[in-house]
């Protein structure tokens, strides 16, 4: 709601605008509330399993997991120099495609399909997977998706 106020200084005429401008955020549904439990179960499960590799395989095991799952959201750095140019919770477009890649779960899933049916048996790369499905399935349990082509959260 926006009213005209005359500026007292001066014969212009501005725009009032009340102080709560943002809308309240939409309660969650059955269904959203659902599925960000179960990310967040799946997001538990991750991070125990990456705790399980680490001490079972060892330190690199461990610092490839926690490597993991910090590395999705280094994608932010790809459009560091756009930052300051965006609004408030869009990443720049051009860090889209890199972002959206590193936080699709098919990736991590589809390359332990591919450590499982193979003859590679290196453990650090299997607790790295479950570091990065533990990022993506947090993500998801608090929220956060894929982007827009123009940076913004998916609806």
């Amino acid at each position: 709601m926006s009213a005209t106020a005359t500026h007292p200084q001066s014969n212009t005429t501005a725009k009032a605008v009340t102080a709560n401008t943002t809308a309240p955020a939409a309660p969650l549904g059955g269904l959203t509330v659902a599925r960000r439990v179960a990310w967040l179960a799946n997001a538990l499960f991750w991070s125990a399993f990456a705790v399980l590799e680490a001490v079972n395989h060892g330190w690199l095991a461990g610092l490839l997991a926690f490597a993991f799952f910090i590395a999705p959201d280094l994608t932010f750095l790809v459009g560091i120099g756009d930052a300051p140019r965006m609004a408030k919770g869009q990443l720049p477009p051009r860090a889209v495609p890199f972002y959206n890649a590193a936080h699709r779960a098919l990736i991590p899933v589809a390359l332990m399909a591919l450590y499982t049916f193979t003859p590679i048996e290196w453990a650090p790369a299997f607790a790295a997977l479950c570091g990065w499905l533990a990022h993506i399935s947090y993500d998801r349990a608090f929220g956060y998706g894929l982007r827009t082509k123009e940076g913004f959260q998916r609806g």
